[in-house]
């Protein structure tokens, strides 16, 4: 009996700690979430809190985030980096648009209306979603070596400017010799996120 309880007590500290594991690291929702299924979406150009190390592969982790986007058959359409540079590019009321938005978010974190619903219309989409890498490095703890990727996700609704959802994530990837690529803990975080976002 005793052996059964304590095989039963093994077997519910290990799935404890797999639940744990697989939690994010903060995940914020707005109550009017669950009335917000975007049908189209644009991603915006990678933002790099910790930019050392990551310029080389920023197209490659953009890249990742709009196939992992696809990958979810969410949406009708994903409007990725590539193409919301060359449409930003080409058209210079969008041009105009995205700086004044996105300085005022920047300067004092106030996602415009008016201009949100502008920039909406000209991509022809229904959210934008904003991705930060914050942490990208390897790094020793306690004696392990860890590959350690962490990243923030948020969804805006165009039509309104309104925060809908925020979270982020963090992987620390155990290797003994050969390192683990980041880009590869990257998609891992980011197809982590993105199944916690609304839709």
């Amino acid at each position: 009996m005793r052996k059964k309880l304590f095989v039963a007590f093994i077997l519910l500290a290990f799935v404890m700690a797999a639940m744990g594991c697989s939690e994010l690291r903060f995940s914020q929702i707005a109550p009017e979430a669950n009335e917000f299924h975007p049908q189209k979406l644009v991603v915006f150009p990678l933002e790099m809190v910790r930019p050392e190390g990551t310029k080389e592969v920023k197209a490659e982790v953009e890249k990742n985030i709009e196939g992992a986007l696809i990958e979810k058959k969410w949406f009708t359409s994903v409007v990725g980096v590539e193409s919301f540079n060359s449409q930003l590019s080409a058209n210079e009321e969008l041009n105009k648009a995205m700086t004044e938005y996105l300085s005022k978010l920047q300067t004092v974190n106030f996602s415009d209306p008016d201009l949100s619903k502008k920039i909406g219309e000209l991509f022809n989409v229904d959210a934008f979603l904003m991705v930060s890498v914050d942490s990208w490095d390897y790094i020793v703890v306690k004696d392990d070596k860890k590959a350690f990727v962490g990243m923030t996700m948020k969804l805006y609704e165009a039509s309104t400017g309104k925060l809908m959802w925020k979270a982020g994530h963090d992987i620390k990837e155990d290797y003994m010799l050969i390192k683990p690529g980041l880009t590869k803990v990257a998609r891992d975080v980011t197809r982590k996120l993105i199944t916690y976002m609304p839709h």
